[in-house]
């Protein structure tokens, strides 16, 4: 049969600005694979910061960017059960793992140390079609558009960093640090937890804080030190740092209670520069917060579905993977929270 050539959106080395329209061969699908025709994918600041070359991980260059998509089914593999062609669904990023690792038994998958996501480490989703192994698929309900589903993946990062590694109760106070994609659904996830939540923020970022505000959220310019101590003087009982700069976790721990507790989900690769002195001081629990597994995303995908979490207040738009460029711009400039791409 004739190939089948694709336009993606391709990062091609690790130089600044090596992204751009490529044509790519149609992927070809094993056994335990399905090929997915991918209705929506999400911007994520992973694709600006491999575009901007400032990223901490390593990358499989030349590399079709994209991990928050869903799509329909358009083919499977000879041993892919459960499913069949035209099923509507989303797909985690855990691309590649070790099926023997010890995390991965554990359900840890996310966490296993072999493990390449789409994006980065195989071809991602900025694209037409898309090979994706079946393990990763989770069914979409007809009621979920997928401008919206596609964005379970980022949601699911917030949910994890939230529901499960920050031990939130209702009533708790939370600074969120950072309203980006992740900051502010970190914010609305808190919400459902019952706390009380601020998102800090910089002049530059009121925008993106106006929409935080919809999520029932305290937004803050610069400076939470009021906020964090207007119960009792003691401070905040979670910070969740989602920014993407080494010093905020400063900030964090100048802001969280004396046994209060942080968790980071925001990447910076700068060096700290400052003591860690404060987190042992005041009995600080520090949680890093990686990813996602499958019991998280059928919870949030039910949370989409049934409105409890609402993310069309972070969608700035809908571009055509030809206008990649302007998708990034108006996200890397702070113009909109979340661009979302829609193949040709």
């Amino acid at each position: 049969m004739p190939k089948i050539f694709l336009p993606a959106v391709v990062n091609y080395a690790p130089e600044k600005g090596a992204v751009e329209i490529r044509e790519i061969e149609q992927p070809e699908i094993g056994e335990e694979d399905v090929l997915l025709q991918v209705a929506n994918v999400g911007v994520c600041g992973s694709d600006l910061h491999q575009w901007t070359s400032d990223h901490s991980w390593d990358v499989n260059y030349p590399v079709v960017l994209g991990h928050e998509f869903g799509g329909h089914i358009a083919a499977l593999g000879k041993r892919v059960e459960r499913w069949k062609e035209g099923d509507r669904v989303v797909s985690e990023t855990a691309a590649i793992i070790n099926a023997n690792s010890a995390l991965t038994k554990a359900g840890l998958y996310n966490l296993d140390p072999d493990r390449k996501g789409f994006g980065y480490g195989v071809n991602g989703a900025m694209t037409k079609f898309v090979r994706v192994p079946a393990r990763c698929l989770h069914r979409v309900p007809d009621n979920l558009a997928f401008e919206h589903a596609c964005l379970t993946e980022p949601c699911c990062v917030a949910y994890n960093a939230v529901a499960m590694n920050s031990n939130i109760k209702p009533g708790d106070r939370v600074i969120v640090l950072g309203p980006g994609t992740i900051g502010i659904l970190c914010a609305a996830v808190a919400k459902l937890c019952g706390a009380e939540v601020a998102i800090v923020g910089l002049e530059a970022d009121k925008h993106r804080l106006h929409i935080a505000a919809q999520y029932g959220c305290e937004p803050i310019v610069s400076d939470a030190t009021t906020w964090a101590k207007q119960r009792d003087g003691l401070g905040a009982d979670v910070i969740i740092d989602a920014a993407g700069a080494s010093i905020t976790l400063k900030i964090a721990l100048q802001l969280v209670r004396p046994n209060g507790h942080i968790t980071k989900v925001g990447w910076g690769p700068q060096p700290m520069g400052f003591s860690l002195d404060p987190l042992v001081q005041k009995n600080i629990t520090l949680q890093g917060s990686f990813s996602h597994n499958w019991p998280i995303w059928e919870r949030v995908i039910a949370l989409l579905a049934n409105g409890m979490l609402d993310v069309k207040p972070i969608i700035g738009g809908i571009w055509p993977i030809t206008e990649w460029h302007d998708a990034f711009e108006k996200m890397h400039k702070g113009e909109v929270v979340k661009s979302i791409l829609k193949p040709l």
